[in-house]
């Protein structure tokens, strides 16, 4: 039986004919974004010595902030729609991002994807879920955990075993990147 149209869903990618950025020159924002923010990072380095505690206080709380906006902004859309054309523009990019959040992309895009698979899903009988972050996995009866625990505590549960173990089985090369 034929389809409706109905059904179909169309999506409309731009276009673009930049020869650097994939999708639109529009990537060059957060790309720039993601450049001042690695400065910021050793600006606050270079600053360190030569300020006093309170300056590197105001600073360290902007920078933290700033994380924030950079995790689920630029490297979030980066890990869907990687900003560049060239697949080394790409990498190099994937690195500036590790180096400025302080954590592996190649890493966060492994485990944000795993959460998209399971969609914050319940724990089976076993206690598992298929997403590894999910916000049901540490609550109590089916209910998701409290809001702040999942936030402070997330981090720290997070095993790099098993996302290296699943990083090596769909690309050994990746892993140890």
């Amino acid at each position: 039986m034929p389809s409706q149209s109905s059904e179909f869903v169309v999506v409309e990618r731009p276009t673009t004919n930049s020869r650097i950025f994939a999708h639109t020159r529009w990537d060059a924002i957060p790309v720039a974004a993601a450049l001042l923010h690695c400065a910021y990072l050793f600006g606050m380095f270079y600053l360190f010595p030569r300020v006093p505690l309170w300056v590197m206080l105001i600073l360290g709380l902007i920078y933290s902030v700033s994380i924030s906006w950079n995790i689920n902004g630029i490297s979030h859309n980066f890990i869907h729609n990687p900003y560049f054309r060239s697949p080394l523009l790409n990498r190099l990019f994937s690195i500036l991002e590790s180096i400025t959040v302080g954590f592996s992309q190649i890493f966060y895009e492994c485990i944000h994807l795993q959460h998209h698979k399971g969609n914050a899903d319940r724990p089976d009988d076993h206690g598992e879920t298929i997403d590894w972050i999910s916000i049901y996995k540490h609550g109590d009866e089916g209910e998701p955990e409290h809001p702040l625990k999942y936030t402070f505590l997330s981090f720290f549960r997070e095993d790099p075993k098993t996302v290296f173990k699943e990083l090596k089985r769909k690309d050994p090369r990746e892993a140890f990147l």
